[in-house]
């Protein structure tokens, strides 16, 4: 790095990945570095229509940006979590909500007093003790308060959007801070003969872009972390064999918004459904070694509530993450950096938790091993717990109605993942880590969901009365439909707060 200026930051590839780090960058750490992003109209934006998690509702704040004003040009809804139907076994249906269940008491967490009253058969469904998910079953909403307390404001919320239209919001909101774009594709790669590290971009026309740092967010192609650094694909496809999706819009049908993401597992993987205001947005994500490219097309066409708004896009992917997502001086962030399927939503998440990570190890004059190596050990982390979330959902079913779900069902699972299914079985117990994505809340709503129910729980929550507890139980059923009953429908609050 130069001692005498500022850092250049090259950016390579706009979409949600380029514009989301270059929009951070110019607004986080604009102090420190110039940022100049390439990328090229001919390369389209892989975007259908996102659902996002909670966490995007932080970088949006975070980043001065006005939410109606987000929401607005985006066509948002608010998402209050995701529903799954026939994941278990065909027939199921549960939401997996953002936010918890009841509240803890003396401290011990309120499933382990749920499961004793469960296997007593005198408790309704936990999904009835959590306000997000009675919201989302009502199709109300109101924006939480900042009271712990209030039932009314015990959940988190996150948005359903075009992501086609995100990525220029961003960039108005980067260029208008300081960074520069330039058009063009990259054709050749210049590197340090002595360090290895990239020193330039050459573009079709000849340009020449030097850098001292340089972003991959070049998408599937992985144009510099894959391309020119040659960093290893880890390949997690006997996990997750979902290779392809097949997307389409449809208009919306009458009635009102749901604030909520849905997923309904079909024969050779699952079929989303995320309701915008102007449209909704509708994909087969399947396993092409089970099913065909036309199959999936003609499954998705005839599951829309209305004739498609456009061609069908086919998108071809596999799952995995790089070795190394940070190599000599190339971060790759997005899709160059890794792919985990959108069951959960986390593909913008995993590009904001890389864009995160970066600034917290932002480099100073050179790049130090310890930022490189703190940055790839926490973001490998990231991956990897989401990768075992995402699996539990197909591994933890009954159904053996088609040779997809019977592999899932089947296949050796990462040990990570049997020990951490091993002591919910066991103990009720949900692993801890004190950082990342799919906390507590989340493992409960997939294992109960899906029909994991332990044998044992925390002790500590035999200790009350059963009368007393059921009671108990009852004024916080009680007092969540009373909260979502004083709520505003969805549509509704959606046209007030335009």
């Amino acid at each position: 790095m130069k001692s005498d200026e500022r850092i250049r930051v090259v950016v390579i590839g706009g979409g949600t990945a380029g514009w989301m780090t270059a929009a951070a960058l110019t607004t986080l750490a604009s102090g420190a570095a110039d940022i100049h992003l390439v990328e090229s109209a001919e390369i389209g934006i892989v975007g259908v229509g996102e659902a996002t998690l909670p966490h995007l509702r932080a970088f949006v704040t975070r980043l001065g940006i006005d939410e109606a004003a987000f929401m607005a040009a985006t066509h948002a809804t608010f998402k209050l979590g995701i529903e799954f139907r026939d994941f278990g076994k065909v027939g199921d249906r549960y939401i997996h909500p953002f936010g918890g269940y009841g509240r803890p008491l003396a401290g011990v967490g309120f499933h382990h007093y749920w499961l004793r009253r469960h296997h007593a058969g005198a408790v309704a469904p936990i999904g009835e003790y959590s306000t997000a998910v009675a919201a989302a079953e009502a199709r109300r909403f109101l924006r939480p308060g900042g009271d712990p307390d209030d039932l009314a404001s015990a959940f988190g919320y996150a948005y359903q959007f075009d992501a086609t239209r995100f990525a220029p919001f961003l960039r108005a909101h980067a260029e208008a801070r300081g960074a520069v774009r330039t058009e063009g594709l990259v054709e050749q790669v210049e590197r340090d003969p002595v360090s290895g590290d990239v020193a330039a971009v050459v573009l079709a026309d000849g340009r020449r872009i030097e850098g001292d740092l340089f972003i991959d967010c070049s998408g599937f192609r992985a144009l510099l972390i894959g391309g020119t650094m040659d960093e290893a694909w880890e390949d997690w496809s006997h996990w997750l064999p979902c290779d392809r999706a097949v997307a389409a819009p449809c208009a919306s049908p009458p009635g009102g918004i749901e604030p909520f993401t849905r997923a309904t597992a079909m024969p050779a993987g699952w079929r989303w459904r995320i309701p915008l205001t102007h449209r909704v947005g509708n994909g087969y994500v399947y396993s092409s070694a089970h099913l065909s490219d036309q199959d999936a097309t003609d499954a998705l066409v005839a599951a829309l509530e209305s004739p498609p708004l456009a061609d069908p896009r086919l998108l071809r992917f596999r799952a995995g993450r790089r070795r190394r997502s940070w190599v000599g001086n190339v971060v790759s962030v997005g899709l160059a950096s890794g792919f985990l399927e959108p069951l959960e939503s986390t593909s913008i998440y995993l590009v904001q938790m890389a864009i995160t990570q970066l600034i917290e190890h932002f480099p100073g004059r050179t790049v130090a091993d310890a930022d490189r190596d703190g940055f790839n050990a926490l973001v490998d982390a990231e991956y990897d717990r989401i990768r075992d979330f995402l699996i539990l959902h197909y591994h933890a079913t009954t159904r053996d109605d088609s040779p997809f779900w019977d592999h899932v069902r089947t296949m050796a699972i990462p040990d990570s993942l049997a020990e951490k299914m091993d002591l919910w079985r066991r103990s009720a117990q949900v692993s801890r880590y004190s950082h990342g994505l799919f906390l507590e809340p989340s493992w409960i709503a997939v294992y109960l969901g899906q029909n994991i129910v332990p044998e044992g729980w925390d002790t500590r929550a035999d200790l009350p009365d059963a009368a007393g507890l059921d009671r108990a139980l009852q004024a916080l059923h009680g007092g969540i439909a009373a909260a979502v009953a004083a709520m505003p429908d969805h549509a509704d609050y959606l046209k007030a707060a335009a």
